[in-house]
């Protein structure tokens, strides 16, 4: 997976594909389909979500730029396996999910495999977790209907976001670094992801959870 998916694609971080390489990714899905784990595509999971693909989430951690040190905000645990990759290249998650089902099977696999720096929090991602602000960064795995703003408000001076914008054509990976004149915006690759839902995103489908 590391050469043939990330390394050839363009992923030249060594930690994250250190890190790639370290997360047992068969261990976030459900094992009908732990054959497919490392395949370069998405995976269904509970809640009618995914795990994204392998270079999907090498390439938002080497848009974050992590050395270590830093606090990340995750919107969206999904799986936990995003969360495990984070958790390797910074010094603490704060990671929020909005499926009940989601965020304690999550914390279920990351105690599985060891995994202590990081704390899932059942809410609306959308909205953040202003109150342990400021963020060094911010990865956010779910369709944004435009620039998250509440989200770049919790971001440190000089820290990067990344999330998927919805765009015309299709959704576009971004990220967004803080400095002192605003928001600086670079475009990633074309990608499909589930809606953000929440009070910043979307509007949740008639009899989900809240």
């Amino acid at each position: 997976m590391v050469e043939r998916q990330l390394r050839r694609r363009g992923i030249d971080d060594e930690r994250v594909l250190a890190a790639m390489a370290s997360v047992p990714r068969e261990h976030f899905v459900v094992e009908r389909l732990r054959g497919r784990a490392y395949e370069d595509s998405a995976l269904p999971i509970a809640e009618q979500q995914t795990i994204s693909q392998p270079w999907v989430v090498a390439a938002i951690c080497q848009a974050l730029r992590l050395g270590g040190a830093e606090t990340v905000l995750e919107v969206g645990t999904g799986s936990g396996y995003s969360t495990a990759v984070l958790a390797s290249l910074a010094a603490e998650v704060v990671s929020v999910e909005r499926f009940v089902s989601l965020a304690d099977e999550a914390r279920r696999r990351l105690a599985e495999l060891g995994v202590a720096n990081v704390e899932v929090l059942l809410g609306d991602g959308s909205r953040g977790v202003p109150e342990r602000a400021p963020y060094e960064a911010i990865a956010v795995h779910a369709m944004a209907p435009g620039p998250p703003l509440t989200l770049l408000e919790q971001l440190a001076p000089a820290g990067h976001l990344v999330a998927p914008i919805a765009e015309t054509d299709s959704d576009m990976l971004s990220v967004f670094e803080r400095s002192d004149s605003g928001f600086e915006r670079r475009d990633i690759a074309p990608c499909r992801f589930v809606p953000l839902l929440g009070d910043e995103g979307f509007a949740p489908p008639e009899g989900s959870a809240p």
